[in-house]
């Protein structure tokens, strides 16, 4: 018996291990194939990977859950930039940028983090555009830092704490730190890697992903270990913050414009854009055909919604 544990044991071993190896060996050749495109700018004890194109009145945009900026250079930016100034912003922990020692991945925190990395670059009350978590973030800031930002474009954003997580996410929902880090090192790449396209296809839903998302949209970038861990951190940490700050939305200073596909089957948009219109009379909302994402998938439409979101702010504030 006792030689059959140890040999049990020294199989866990030798498979653990080489999951470890070969999780390493993928995140270096992700990291290899695509290499950080913007430039680094240390905020609030985090080093914050960030993308500026363009010219004109500035706009800020924050990616959701597990995303980075490639989300938006996909298709978004290049209609942005004939009339605005664009930063997109790989959020903490997300893409390449790293998160502070000891930091939650709480929407209260990163706001804060989004507040002080518009104020290091001096910006002027940009506009900000949130999609997905992205506009949870948003919403931190328009509560806590009002005076950072002019005003809101949200897109298919998360307002309310859902009562279940939504399926594509439902493999992050781990409660330990410890286990997240053993999953994320262990299988939680060679899962990605062979149920990659079948959990893309689902945060797509109704369009089909695209096939050139991986790496035209940087999506492989989840597939290293602390791109895991931080997304799994995300989501868990969503709920500490979210309850209260619904019951915030009515003090609203700035213009909230949410855009929301009527068909997108990762957040409701009832829950999350209809019931935004009985908070506050800050906000307004825009429904149209469409899943959930509708910068890659509507990026004719979603620029329009951002432009004229943008514009409106440049008038208020000439």
């Amino acid at each position: 018996m006792t030689t059959l544990l140890l040999v049990a044991a020294a199989v866990v071993v030798v498979s653990l291990g080489g999951l470890v190896i070969f999780t390493a060996i993928t995140a270096r050749r992700v990291e290899k194939a695509l290499p950080p495109r913007g430039r680094f700018i240390e905020v609030a004890g985090a080093r914050i990977h960030y993308l500026d194109k363009g010219s004109g009145p500035p706009i800020v945009i924050l990616h959701g859950l597990g995303g980075q900026m490639g989300n938006f250079t996909y298709a978004l930016l290049e209609r942005l930039t004939d009339e605005f100034r664009v930063i997109l912003m790989d959020r903490p922990g997300s893409g390449y940028s790293t998160r502070a020692r000891r930091a939650t991945g709480r929407l209260t925190e990163q706001a804060a983090t989004v507040a002080e990395f518009i104020r290091k670059l001096g910006l002027e009350r940009p506009l900000l555009v949130g999609h997905s978590l992205g506009g949870a973030i948003a919403l931190g800031v328009a509560l806590d830092h009002p005076e950072a930002v002019g005003g809101l474009a949200l897109v298919a954003p998360l307002t309310h704490v859902p009562k279940n997580v939504p399926s594509p996410f439902r493999a992050l929902d781990i409660k330990s730190d410890f286990l997240r880090w053993l999953v994320a090192w262990t299988v939680a790449t060679p899962i990605g890697i062979r149920r990659g396209k079948a959990i893309l296809d689902r945060i797509f839903s109704p369009e089909p992903a695209p096939a050139d998302f991986p790496i035209r949209a940087g999506g492989i970038l989840g597939l290293r270990p602390r791109s895991f861990h931080n997304t799994s951190s995300d989501m868990r940490a969503v709920n500490l913050d979210l309850w209260a700050m619904v019951g915030r939305y009515s003090s609203l200073q700035v213009p909230v414009r949410i855009l929301y596909g009527l068909n997108d089957e990762v957040l409701d948009h009832q829950v999350h854009g209809e019931a935004m219109k009985t908070k506050s009379p800050m906000v307004s909302l825009e429904l149209v055909k469409g899943g959930h994402m509708l910068p890659i998938t509507a990026a004719d439409l979603t620029a329009k919604f951002i432009k004229a979101a943008a514009r409106a702010e440049s008038t208020a504030f000439a």
